[in-house]
């Protein structure tokens, strides 16, 4: 392409005509029988590079805010998650033993706003979605508990990897009708569907619109079903050479490697 985007966050910014100009080509090269090589192959990188903010929603399934003893409030509990924690499918997350030491999962789904949403209606909402993508979540429980807030125990570096795609909204014709599963060092330790959520996209994005815009490019992670390691009897963290994949159907898996030092 002459003027190929760089990234997903200049496809979404260049619009939906961009977007048809990709699929235009690619369509084109496989029809006239170009080289292709298989995903399997690849190695990849966070599925979102460049993200005009990351927002993260709390409480948002009651099983996971019961377990955890979290009010679901009647008011959303939102907070931010920082880029460097952003890490890709098949990477190594890496953190430091004396620091944390109950490290958990939670699987999430992830929604790439598209269109910037200012006061929009839930009705309205997902109009402004480009795609969804699978998030973990990955939390710091003994920091998550001693802090009046939740950014910095879910924003170690590699706390947040996404991936392995994002998916355009067209194929999920309902993000209050996917399957998700979280499988730690082979066993399955949350199975669950998002139309368990307490409060569903669409008026996840109406609520955040409502007192500033939302810009295209924003990843919301909207949230994690019942499961979690630190609710279990006994509990269950992530270790050295732990192996945890999130899988969201109609996306993909995720998998983190995950080493302590």
């Amino acid at each position: 392409m002459p003027s190929a985007p760089r990234d997903l966050q200049e496809l979404i910014e260049q619009g939906p005509d961009a977007l048809a100009d990709v699929r235009a080509v690619v369509d084109a090269a496989l029809a006239s029988g170009a080289p292709t090589t298989p995903v399997s192959e690849l190695r990849h990188d966070s599925a979102v590079l460049r993200p005009s903010q990351v927002l993260a929603i709390g409480a948002n399934y009651a099983a996971h805010a019961s377990e955890l003893k979290l009010r679901s409030e009647s008011a959303m509990t939102i907070f931010s998650l920082w880029p460097n924690s952003l890490a890709a499918h098949g990477a190594t997350t890496t953190w430091a033993g004396d620091v944390a030491t109950q490290v958990d999962y939670e699987a999430e789904l992830g929604v790439v706003i598209g269109t910037p949403a200012r006061d929009v209606s839930p009705q309205e909402a997902l109009d402004h979605v480009w795609g969804y993508t699978v998030v973990n979540d990955i939390t710091a429980r003994d920091i998550q508990f001693s802090e009046a807030q939740w950014s910095r125990c879910k924003s170690f570096d590699g706390f947040t990897p996404t991936g392995p795609v994002v998916v355009t909204a067209d194929e999920i014709p309902d993000p209050q009708d996917l399957w998700l599963t979280t499988n730690l060092d082979g066993h399955i330790l949350q199975d669950a569907s998002t139309n368990e959520m307490v409060r569903s996209v669409a008026e996840i994005i109406s609520y955040l619109s409502k007192t500033a815009t939302v810009p295209a490019g924003t990843l919301i992670s909207t949230g994690s079903p019942g499961g979690a390691g630190y609710s279990r009897n006994p509990q269950v963290f992530l270790h050295d050479g732990s192996t945890v994949t999130v899988t969201i159907e109609g996306i993909g898996s995720l998998t983190t490697h995950c080493r302590v030092i």
